[in-house]
């Protein structure tokens, strides 16, 4: 097995999890809602996940583990590529916003702050700043 190999199988799976661990959250109601299939179909071809596996996950999402992410910087990194998605069509009605609060403690982050760090993270996006932008000012939000 090539170095690019096993860099390509550790990414994949990294992604497998993590899409995993959002099909997780989105069915933590027991149902899934329209807003959430659709949002969950873009964000399969966003991490490369095939049509199978998609299938796969949805029907046991406990089958692929949960990869986590333990640095600050990451989690908003996922919650920037998470809160672009979610306001793809630049229509935030409560489904939206609830369902990106929901994404943001599957993340890890505190759920006393989602409320502050959702409405941030939207604010942003709305303004169409990019990743270094996003994570520098989620950062610092607030000093």
């Amino acid at each position: 097995m090539s170095f690019s190999d096993l860099f390509s199988t550790s990414f994949s799976s990294r992604n497998r999890g993590h899409f995993s661990a959002i099909v997780r959250v989105a069915l933590a109601d027991g149902k899934l809602a329209d807003v959430e299939k659709v949002f969950l179909d873009q964000l399969a071809r966003r991490l490369d996940v095939s049509e199978e596996e998609y299938a796969e996950i949805l029907a046991d999402p406990l089958k692929y583990p949960i990869n986590p992410p333990y640095l600050y910087s990451q989690r908003l990194d996922r919650l920037y590529d998470l809160a672009r998605m979610v306001y793809v069509d630049h229509n935030l009605g409560d489904s939206q916003v609830n369902m990106l609060k929901k994404f943001c403690v599957g993340l890890g982050f505190t759920p006393s702050n989602v409320d502050y760090i959702v409405a941030k993270a939207f604010e942003l996006v709305k303004q169409e700043v990019d990743l270094d932008t996003f994570i520098y000012e989620m950062t610092n939000m607030n000093k």
